[in-house]
């Protein structure tokens, strides 16, 4: 290989290696009242991911305790109509104060669930992972306002989400 053709490949590896960066640390929230953050909360958006593939609408989920777990109760409508149920336990992260979990639906394997913004009312709530791979916009009714909604993926955005991957869930009817 003639030498400058070297030089030129090795340039362009370290430059493409400057332009990629290491996410930074994703921080949350200093502590959740898991005891006001149980019950039912609606789906706004959420970035696209493969377990999520057949829910069209109505997406939701329902925390309860569950002795020193969190019981998670996830359900959404597909295309035909049918309401799908996906049943999970959750442990809080030790020293996170609640606002780390691990979620799992398929044990012994576990995802992170991280609690990155939340009203002080327990209103809505942005959680994502560290990863920025899965993220979702929840609320206490299945309609947030415009403003806040923005105001939520503009947050997103801010941590490392690609904002412009999020998906609106529609809600038509409950689920009950």
């Amino acid at each position: 290989m003639p030498y400058s053709l070297f030089l030129s490949i090795a340039a362009a590896t370290v430059w493409l290696a400057a332009c990629t960066s290491t996410p930074r640390p994703l921080a949350t929230v200093p502590s959740v009242d898991l005891d006001r953050y149980y019950g039912r909360w609606y789906e706004i958006a959420r970035l696209p991911n493969r377990f999520q593939a057949m829910c069209v609408s109505d997406t939701q989920a329902t925390y309860r305790a569950d002795g020193s777990a969190v019981a998670v109760v996830n359900q959404c409508r597909t295309a035909t109509g049918r309401i799908e149920q996906a049943d999970g336990i959750a442990k809080v992260v030790a020293g996170s104060r609640g606002a780390r979990l691990k979620v799992s639906f398929f044990r012994p394997f576990y995802g992170d669930y991280w609690i990155l913004d939340l009203d002080p009312d327990y209103r809505w709530v942005l959680v994502g992972e560290p990863g920025r791979q899965y993220a979702w916009i929840l609320a206490r009714e299945p309609k947030l306002d415009a403003a806040t909604q923005a105001a939520l993926l503009a947050r997103a955005a801010e941590l490392g989400f690609d904002r412009q991957a999020f998906i609106m869930t529609p809600h038509t009817r409950a689920i009950r």
